[in-house]
């Protein structure tokens, strides 16, 4: 059973070495590609960017990503062909525009609002329980 086990694995390691589809060769050109992918959202996930995302939309994004820049397209060309396709949304880090005001302030918006609920619940407390002078 051990001889099979061995002879399966040493089957399979040329496998398992080679290089995913729609890898570059190049180092250069995959550390690119990582990092370019990593800027963009999964419009399905919309929480992880296309390069850890395993939906389905991410995979044809990631090779239509590796497609242009296999055509010579710099990273800048191929981000402004994403945003004019589907929007800044698809942008892990949108620019700051007019339309993506409500996107930068949402956080702190939210952290002021709860503040503020914090703060009329404290003092509604400390109104409805009267001090022991004790």
């Amino acid at each position: 059973m051990k001889r099979f086990v061995f002879l399966l694995l040493l089957l399979a390691a040329p496998a398992m070495a080679a290089p995913a589809p729609g890898t570059f060769s190049d180092p250069a050109m995959e550390t690119r590609a990582r990092n370019l992918q990593r800027q963009l959202r999964c419009l399905v996930c919309q929480g992880e960017s296309i390069d850890e995302s395993q939906a389905p939309l991410a995979g044809e994004l990631r090779q239509l990503v590796r497609q242009q820049m296999a055509e010579g397209r710099s990273d800048r060309q191929i981000e402004d062909f994403l945003t004019a396709r589907y929007g800044n949304f698809i942008m892990m880090r949108p620019p700051v525009e007019a339309d993506t005001y409500f996107l930068w302030a949402a956080p702190f918006l939210v952290l002021i609002g709860a503040g503020a609920v914090a703060i009329f619940v404290i003092s509604r407390a400390r109104k409805a329980v009267p001090l022991d002078p004790l």
